[in-house]
């Protein structure tokens, strides 16, 4: 989509949406999901009628893959009659994320070959947050993610989860291989000794502070000069010395006893505020990791909980440091040594899954040596006669069992219909559950409902070259003051066969991560700011997005000659509401006696219905995933 000024919604409609998804059921009031038509440079007739990774305006929770969900959950809306279909599987997966994948693979392998599995998700990609923004400019297809990130500490995932990875081709070579085709400049890929700048307002433009930011934090390298650069008042600059380098202990007027009550009790901002003497203007630099993390600031976190999280503090602590310290080093040492990406992210990984599941979608593909750049037959994926088969735009409305089958209601553009299966594994969000089987108990429905998901925004920049870009010197900063708090260089590794942009006059994507979570302490509890999060989201339309990542970017690269009207050349914006699962908090959440947490009464098999998703493992991780789709089948064979 070659522009010279503003994407408009009329450039979306005429250049990327076209639609193919018809009309919704009237009480949805939906929008059509559309085709790709290509991007900047990209000639349509060499794709696929149907390619959703080319999409680019929104994407994630794109128009067409919520409305039906939302009206059943906010007016129990759903439809009254169903065009029952002379289909019965043996088992049915609610939602094509890396959960419902990996269920289908597991059930898959018990049950070959004569066995028949439909998965149904809802929007128009398989994946879940596993998806990957793919752009074709100036002959070359340059990549980026679109949600999920990275594989962390594989070599400490279970049997089952590191099974899986084996079975796609993911083994130790695979990984090691990984970490080789990854630059050393790539923070996200795992190379955590790169510098991490820091980017802040100056007058009418960005300051972008080159060195590693992050290391500056704890005290190491020349962090008094980096703090000396920044354009904070100068007793606001002392305090940050002091508290970066350890001179003083913050906590000294209490016993040790006292500071290990108060690590698990205190916000980590109120600490800075209270203790350390940081301004509310001062606090937002040593949140922005914590934010990109986790989703909530620092006033949603416990001291120790930030502090786990790579935040700085722990010299500030006296005789705790020591004890702190030990213990955080062993895990900042174990999560760096082994952070691994693709160039799309965990999209990569999705893609090996459904391979494998459906060969006929890739016939050709080899595996991990070019997952990245194999092109998918996205016509192959529900085809009648296959063991496996993925149901796109397919929104379940109903899950129950009837007699000794189960009964799935969906819908599917503006189609109301039902299918039959022997078993079934909910893959989809937990709050989601208690509406698709009201006949659970009020327990679990209470259970599944306790949790809020973490939301993001993740943006995609195609920009007609990276000089300006490359003049920052580094290739990810913090940007604690703007809408999206994290900038980076889309990934640069080679991995899956991918050849990323080798030269400042190339092509590039900008990538941007940012959470909408309120950051300024407001009251309520994390889930309650978790809720204004993703309600944030929902209300943000493309063309505001549009114009904050214009801003953002001019105000940071303008000073290198950057024209964000000329450079720009696609956007595309991943609105994910319901990101990362929830994980107890310290400051809101109570202690449960063990099976009665809220995600363990939550998960509880239901009959011949089970679920299967990170939330019932209450962490975000790809393996969690793994791990709750082997005990969902597990429970059902």
């Amino acid at each position: 989509m070659a522009m010279d000024t503003k994407i408009t919604r009329r450039d979306l409609l005429n250049g990327i949406v076209i639609g193919a998804g018809g009309s919704f059921l009237q009480a949805y009031s939906g929008r059509a999901v559309g085709n790709p038509a290509g991007t900047a440079g990209f000639e349509p007739n060499a794709m696929p009628s149907y390619y959703p990774p080319t999409l680019t305006g929104m994407r994630g929770s794109h128009d067409g893959s919520y409305e039906v969900a939302h009206a059943l959950a906010w007016q129990g809306q759903k439809p009254k009659t169903y065009e029952t279909l002379d289909e019965h599987y043996d088992l049915v997966v609610v939602g094509a994320g890396m959960s419902g994948l990996a269920a289908a693979w597991y059930y898959l392998k018990e049950m070959a070959p004569e066995t028949r599995i439909l998965i149904l998700d809802n929007h128009d990609d398989f994946g879940g947050h596993a998806k990957r923004n793919e752009f074709h400019y100036k002959d070359r297809m340059l990549l980026s993610l679109g949600g999920a990130q990275n594989l962390e500490s594989p070599s400490s995932y279970s049997d089952a989860a590191g099974s899986l990875m084996i079975d796609i081709g993911i083994d130790e070579q695979a990984i090691a291989q990984m970490d080789a085709n990854t630059p050393d400049n790539f923070v996200l890929g795992g190379k955590l000794n790169a510098d991490i700048g820091l980017t802040v307002p100056e007058k009418d433009q960005h300051l972008t502070l080159g060195g590693h930011w992050l290391k500056f934090f704890h005290g190491r390298g020349d962090y008094q000069s980096a703090v000396g650069q920044l354009p904070t008042p100068d007793d606001q600059k002392e305090t940050l010395i002091a508290f970066f380098g350890g001179d003083k202990d913050f906590l000294d007027d209490l016993s040790l006893t006292e500071k290990w009550d108060y690590v698990n009790s205190v916000s980590y901002n109120q600490f800075l505020f209270d203790r350390v003497g940081l301004s509310k203007e001062t606090i937002p630099i040593l949140n922005a990791h914590l934010v990109i993390l986790n989703g909530p600031s620092g006033w949603n976190h416990t001291v120790l909980e930030a502090i786990m999280a790579g935040s700085p503090g722990l010299r500030a602590m006296g005789w705790l440091a020591d004890f702190v310290d030990s213990i955080a080093a062993l895990l900042l040492d174990d999560i760096a040594g082994e952070i691994r990406m693709f160039p799309d992210g965990n999209a990569s990984v999705a893609r090996l899954l459904v391979q494998k599941l459906i060969p006929v979608v890739a016939p050709d593909m080899k595996g991990f040596e070019d997952v990245a750049v194999t092109r998918f037959d996205y016509a192959a994926l529900d085809q009648e006669g296959q063991a496996v088969r993925i149901r796109l735009n397919s929104t379940a409305v109903g899950v129950k069992e009837v007699g000794d089958q189960v009964q799935v209601d969906y819908v599917q553009h503006d189609k109301p219909l039902r299918i039959t299966a022997s078993h079934c594994v909910l893959a989809c969000y937990n709050n989601l559950i208690p509406h698709l089987c009201p006949e659970m108990s009020d327990a679990q429905k209470e259970g599944l409902r306790y949790g809020v998901r973490v939301p993001f925004v993740y943006a995609n920049v195609l920009l007609d070259n990276g000089r300006a870009f490359s003049k920052l010197g580094v290739t990810i900063t913090q940007c604690p003051y703007d809408p999206f708090q994290w900038v980076s260089a889309a990934p640069t590794m080679t991995s899956g066969g991918y050849e990323p942009p080798r030269s400042p006059d190339d092509p590039m994507v900008v990538f941007m991560m940012g959470s909408p979570t309120p950051a300024d302490g407001q009251e309520g509890t994390t889930r309650d700011l978790l809720r204004v999060g993703r309600h944030k989201i929902y209300a943000t339309t493309f063309d505001e997005y549009e114009e904050e990542i214009r801003e953002q970017l001019q105000a940071m690269l303008g000073r290198f000659g950057f024209d964000h009207e000329t450079d720009i050349k696609a956007i595309t914006v991943n609105r994910i509401p319901h990101g990362y699962a929830y994980w107890y908090q310290g400051l809101d959440d109570p202690e449960w006696e063990e099976g009665q947490a809220p995600h363990e009464i939550g998960r509880q098999q239901f009959g011949r219905i089970s679920i299967a998703n990170s939330d019932s493992e209450v962490t975000p991780l790809m393996n969690a995933a793994f791990d709750a789709a082997y005990r969902a089948i597990e429970e059902q064979i």
